[in-house]
């Protein structure tokens, strides 16, 4: 299948206006991770390692035109600012709850975008001018606890996932990136990639785009009136908080810990990210961020570069071949 179309830089530029917050990012993997078989995110970097690269109106274009694909981050940590809101929903009625938000969001005057996603869609709500994260989050809770939508959090398996997650960052941190719009999404359609369009126009980037410039943006004194006396609910405020230190649930005695291990360096999204013992070992992640592991669930960690848990089990002399240790 060839996803490729002709993208332009005026195409891209467009879609930085609408969409890019900050010059972070991540690209998605063409090659599925050997272990998981995942099309997995990661932070581009320099050949030589050192900091991620910022996001570029080139590489926007190469994302749009199918070459790549991009994540983009929604909080900008120097204002606590959004550009725009997410709503991310992939299980067995997702579309049905993402059309009831939607109607619900027309009801409240504001117009917003729906594009189809793997197992669900995604909702995309713009506005006319980066608003609070915090303010835009209280919003889309109380919209969800009025519709009895469920929120992934708290013990849920499925519901809605929220973009930005985060109320607020401090400088050194991401948040969650989310796919970005319109661009091939490589784990998708038996890993041969898979483009995903906005149900509001015709399937062409330039109908799309025009879409997406044609649609309301919110103004903030808008959303401040339809969040007045409100907040988010408080089963889910802590959410909005980072997790202080890496935690393991339920696990049992002489378990392998990665984390007794390395030395976490911050958190990334939904990963703890440090250096990953095996490229250590070879002599390379000098940037030292190369091992994610779940913040959710410590027992579940990869290596962006392709390191196997044998490989990484080895390094630290835990091999998994050793029974009494596994």
């Amino acid at each position: 299948m060839d996803h490729r179309l002709p993208a332009t830089r005026e195409m891209a530029q467009e879609f930085s206006e609408l969409f890019v917050n900050r010059r972070a990012y991540t690209i998605q993997s063409m090659r599925p991770h050997p272990e998981s078989g995942r099309h997995y995110y990661y932070q581009p970097k320099p050949k030589d390692g050192g900091e991620p690269v910022a996001l570029t109106v080139e590489t926007v274009r190469r994302h749009l035109a199918g070459e790549l694909t991009i994540g983009i981050y929604a909080i900008n940590p120097a204002t606590q600012r959004c550009k725009w809101m997410a709503i991310d929903a992939d299980y067995k009625t997702a579309l049905e709850d993402l059309i009831k938000v939607q109607r619900q969001l027309q009801d409240d005057g504001i117009e917003a975008a729906l594009e189809k996603s793997r197992r669900g869609g995604h909702l995309w709500i713009l506005f006319e001018t980066p608003v609070l994260a915090r303010e835009a989050r209280i919003y889309i809770y109380h919209v969800a606890g009025k519709l009895d939508v469920q929120v992934k959090g708290t013990g849920l398996a499925d519901g809605i996932e929220i973009f930005p997650k985060q109320d607020e960052l401090r400088r050194e941190e991401f948040g969650n990136a989310i796919r970005g719009p319109l661009g091939v999404h490589w784990g998708a359609r038996e890993s041969r990639g898979w483009r995903y369009w906005f149900y509001g126009a015709d399937y062409k980037l330039e109908d799309q785009l025009a879409y997406l410039k044609r649609i309301g943006k919110v103004k903030q004194e808008h959303l401040q009136r339809v969040i007045a006396g409100k907040a988010i609910p408080q089963e889910f405020a802590q959410q909005a908080h980072r997790t202080e230190f890496p935690k393991y649930f339920r696990s049992k005695p002489g378990e392998f810990r990665i984390l007794e291990y390395v030395e976490v360096r911050r958190q990334a999204g939904r990963n703890w990210v440090t250096r990953c013992p095996s490229c250590a070992a070879q002599g390379n992640d000098r940037s030292k961020d190369n091992l994610a592991i779940s913040v959710e669930e410590p027992r579940k960690y990869c290596c962006w570069a392709g390191c196997t848990k044998e490989m990484i089990r080895a390094a630290v002399g835990r091999p998994i071949s050793d029974r009494r240790l596994a």
